[in-house]
């Protein structure tokens, strides 16, 4: 499928379902998605995904976002899982990374890579703000509700509700339940 408005001229990959009312800028998003898994990219419902964002994916990458996201130029590279919740805002310039290196590990093998099961390197949890060029490495935990600030490199299990701060980052702020207006 190629979309209408875009300028870049190649199809969204096979294995890519988009939800109802998403945005989708370009399909040079997927420039080096290299996914055969099953379902390599599911995007929810009302999410955008903006000018900029990347998804680097090896063969063995799977990419999961949520309902009502804004997703405005982060580069996703992984070859594992990466789980993306709902309400989630990620800034420019962000990197999602299960390596230090950001390159997903190339397998020339195809089949293996829609039969093997593949791990949950980084999750993000619901109603999450990551600013702008953090970096959050494989181990990374995100419970809903967390702000991270912009630069932050976070690597370990973040609480719900807790601000996360620097290189490396450590938390500054940590509420015990959710925050009402």
């Amino acid at each position: 499928m190629r979309l209408s408005h875009d300028w870049f001229p190649e199809d969204i990959p096979s294995n890519v379902v988009i939800g109802e009312r998403s945005w989708l800028h370009s399909s040079y998003v997927f420039l080096h998605y290299r996914s055969q898994r099953p379902c390599g990219l599911r995007v929810g419902h009302d999410t955008g995904i903006y000018i900029d964002s990347s998804f680097d994916l090896g063969t063995c990458g799977e990419v999961e976002i949520g309902n009502y996201c804004t997703i405005a130029g982060p580069i996703i590279a992984t070859n594992n899982r990466v789980i993306i919740g709902n309400y989630v805002l990620i800034s420019r310039e962000v990197v999602i990374a299960d390596s230090f290196v950001a390159a997903p590990a190339q397998l020339s093998d195809i089949s293996y890579a829609q039969s093997v099961e593949t791990t949950t390197s980084i999750v993000i949890g619901n109603d999450v703000w990551i600013g702008t060029k953090a970096i959050i490495l494989q181990g990374a935990r995100l419970g809903d509700g967390v702000i991270v600030g912009a630069c932050a490199v976070v690597d370990f299990e973040v609480p719900p509700y807790s601000i996360v701060v620097g290189n490396p980052a450590r938390i500054i702020s940590l509420h015990k339940q959710k925050v009402t207006a």
